[in-house]
């Protein structure tokens, strides 16, 4: 084999080893409904095996922003890939879609085995809980593009729904209630602002947390995003959800109206829940506003599912059996004018 690419920072035996020790990992993800194997030009997937009627395929695609930073620094590589699914998916569960496949994206400034095995294995971790076939993907060595301890990662899913039975703004009526699941921590949002803050105060990531002193600052920070599929997945093809808002970058305030139709409006009450202490730490350490958290941060709040009042009971007991431990965070209501605020506070965190 030429040695002139490897000359140039590329290393090709590398890659292969890669997708050698990748395989076992992805295999674990595998559903009926796939065709063929790992390292073809293209994923297939047999959408008739899936029983949907009326399918409509539901997509989304994100990254893991600058969280990466924290995992390399620490050359901890084995939670990212659990974000990168959970961040594409979690778009898609709130439509009341099921993840059927994901496709990652991975770039590097050197290829190494042992930390793509990790990456990859993070990622199948991630599509296991998802419950979504790892059918495909791509890992770029990028000499130049990125140091050789650096590298950045995306993902990508397709999950499908029935179209009869997609939530959305067209379902969601004054008067529905809304329930709040909560987050594993700040999953995959603000973390720019989370690292300068950590920065501020002098902290290095090995340093215990001081919202939770029995963990290091970097490992409690990599604490991966929760993927809510186990939660929905009771209520996929029901019409027992309205509408749902995945609460990612932009936190409560960009995220709840997302949800709504125009003619439409949220209240949210936050003495229905306590504030997580890592999202305290972050207020004092940074003299952060309300506004600040509730427009950067999920604030303990992953997911906010509308649901109609005489439903609620139901809903709320279903998400219990799932593990869950839901509550009544707001209610939906009629704007006064269509310019009106889409959302409204009261209350205060409980202490």
């Amino acid at each position: 084999m030429s040695k002139a690419y490897e000359q140039a920072g590329v290393n090709i035996e590398a890659g292969y080893e890669g997708v050698k020790r990748m395989s076992r990992h992805v295999a674990s993800t595998m559903r009926p409904e796939v065709i063929g194997s790992l390292g073809g030009f293209g994923g297939m997937f047999d959408l008739t095996k899936t029983g949907f009627r009326e399918p409509v395929l539901v997509s989304g695609t994100d990254g893991v922003g600058t969280k990466l930073m924290i995992a390399q620094q620490m050359n901890r590589h084995d939670t990212i890939g659990i974000d990168c699914v959970a961040m594409c998916v979690n778009d898609v569960l709130v439509q009341g879609a099921e993840p059927l496949f994901f496709l990652d994206y991975l770039a590097l400034g050197k290829n190494d085995p042992n930390v793509v095995e990790q990456l990859v294995a993070g990622v199948s971790e991630g599509c296991r809980q998802a419950g979504a076939a790892l059918i495909g993907g791509e890992t770029a060595e990028m000499p130049g593009m990125y140091d050789p301890d650096e590298y950045d990662m995306a993902g990508f899913v397709v999950g499908c729904a029935e179209k009869s039975r997609i939530w959305g703004a067209e379902r969601i009526q004054a008067g529905d209630q809304l329930i709040a699941l909560s987050s594993s921590g700040i999953h995959s949002n603000g973390y720019s602002l989370v690292r300068k803050l950590i920065d501020d105060a002098g902290l290095s990531w090995n340093d215990p947390a001081p919202w939770s002193p029995e963990a290091s600052v970097g490992d409690s920070l990599l604490t991966p995003t929760r993927i809510y599929t186990k939660a929905f997945k009771p209520f996929f093809g029901s019409e027992l959800i309205h509408g749902a808002s995945h609460i990612t970058g932009g936190g409560l305030i960009e995220n709840v109206p997302r949800m709504l139709p125009e003619h439409l409006s949220a209240e949210i009450d936050l003495s229905s829940w306590k504030l997580p202490a890592v999202f305290t730490w972050l207020k004092e350490a940074g003299n952060l506003k309300q506004e600040d958290l509730l427009s950067t941060f999920n604030t303990g709040c992953g997911m906010i599912l509308a649901v109609a009042k005489e439903n609620v009971q139901e809903v709320l007991e279903t998400l219990k059996v799932q593990g869950e431990t839901p509550w009544l965070i707001g209610d939906v209501t009629a704007k006064t004018e269509i310019e009106s605020e889409p959302l409204t506070l009261k209350g205060d965190w409980l202490s």
